[in-house]
């Protein structure tokens, strides 16, 4: 008996865990994404990011656009979440994260899944397109962590602050 109880605690802990991040991601990417249409007209960049930044979570859409990474550069700016050099901020980044909810443990993965990404995606001559091989590379990781926010999330709290 005790083993099915301690079973189904480890259970109900794992899963909770899981929303808990998923709520996370959801709130980190909902405040990101308010960036979207400044830096869109600071950069003078297209609408057809837009499309980008709306499937972003969706497993299975491919981001390409390299456009879509000077939006995402710019945001991760804004937030100040790259240092002089253009690496990532961990200050900054696991203030951002923690605002969000994030606790050390979900912070010290979001940062070693970054570093992994850089690591992994060979140096780009353009920023903008390593900023956006690194951000496809950790949408895959959230993926295998089972922490992207659905879209159902996300849709409805963006339909719920309008």
């Amino acid at each position: 008996m005790r083993l099915i109880v301690g079973l189904v605690t480890i259970t109900y802990l794992a899963i909770s865990g899981v929303r808990c991040s998923q709520d996370v991601m959801k709130q980190m990417t909902l405040n990101f994404a308010k960036l979207v249409d400044l830096c869109k007209k600071e950069l003078d960049l297209p609408d057809t990011i837009s499309k980008d930044f709306a499937n972003f979570w969706k497993e299975g859409y491919e981001i390409s656009d390299r456009n879509t990474g000077c939006a995402l550069m710019c945001m991760a700016s804004k937030l100040e979440l790259f240092d002089p050099d253009g690496k990532l901020h961990h200050g900054n980044t696991k203030e951002f994260a923690k605002s969000h909810g994030a606790d050390d443990s979900m912070i010290d993965q979001l940062i070693s899944l970054v570093h992994k990404c850089e690591a992994a995606i060979p140096e780009q001559t353009d920023s903008c397109m390593q900023v956006l091989m690194v951000s496809k590379c950790f949408k895959a990781g959230i993926h295998d962590l089972n922490w992207a926010p659905s879209m159902e999330m996300l849709l409805a709290e963006v339909l719920a602050e309008v």
